[in-house]
C-alpha cells in the first residue's frame, strides 16, 4: 500500500481520495476507520457532557443498566444502552465479547485462551477482558479470520 500526502492551502477540509485495483476486505476496513474518524459519543463527564472520540475508546461495558465507555486512563458514563452503540460501532472496529461487553479490535494488543473455550483479550493499556465462548466467532470475522467478501 502506498500513501500520498499532499497540502492544499486553498482547501477547507481534509479530502482523502483512495485508489485500488478490487474492492476487497482491507479496502473496506480503511473506509470504516476513516468514517470514524471524527465520530463520537457523548458521556458524562465529571461536571459536565463530554464527547468522546471512538477511536479512544478501548471497551463498552454494561453493568446494572448502567453504560460506561472505558478508555487507556478514564472511564465514562453514558446514557446509550448496549445495544444502542453495538448497532452504531459493530461497522468502526467494535465487536461484542460478552452478554455486556463490546470491545474496540483496534485496542486489543493480544489474545489467549482459557478453560471453556473462552479467552482472554489484553489490551494496549494492560487492562484484560474476557470473551466468551458464544462469541469468539465474531471476533475471528474481527480480526480477519473469516476471509469471506
Amino acid at each position: 500500500m502506498k500513501i500520498k500526502t499532499e497540502q492544499d492551502l486553498s482547501c477547507n477540509e481534509i479530502e482523502i481520495t483512495m485508489k485500488y485495483p478490487q474492492k476487497n476486505r482491507q479496502v473496506n476496513r480503511i473506509i470504516d476507520f476513516l468514517q470514524s474518524f471524527d465520530m463520537q459519543i457523548k458521556c458524562a463527564g465529571e461536571n459536565a457532557e463530554k464527547l468522546i472520540n471512538i477511536l479512544d475508546i478501548y471497551y463498552i461495558e454494561s453493568v446494572d443498566k448502567k453504560t460506561f465507555v472505558y478508555l487507556e486512563n478514564a472511564v465514562y458514563r453514558t446514557d446509550f444502552r448496549l445495544y444502542q452503540l453495538k448497532s452504531k460501532l459493530q461497522t468502526h472496529g467494535f465487536v461484542q465479547i460478552s452478554k455486556s461487553c463490546i470491545l474496540n479490535i483496534n485496542a486489543l494488543d493480544s489474545i489467549r485462551p482459557l478453560f471453556n473455550s473462552r479467552m482472554e483479550a489484553t489490551l494496549k493499556n494492560g487492562e484484560k477482558v474476557t470473551v466468551n465462548r458464544s462469541y469468539l466467532n465474531g471476533v475471528k470475522k474481527a480480526l480477519g479470520g473469516d476471509k469471506e467478501e
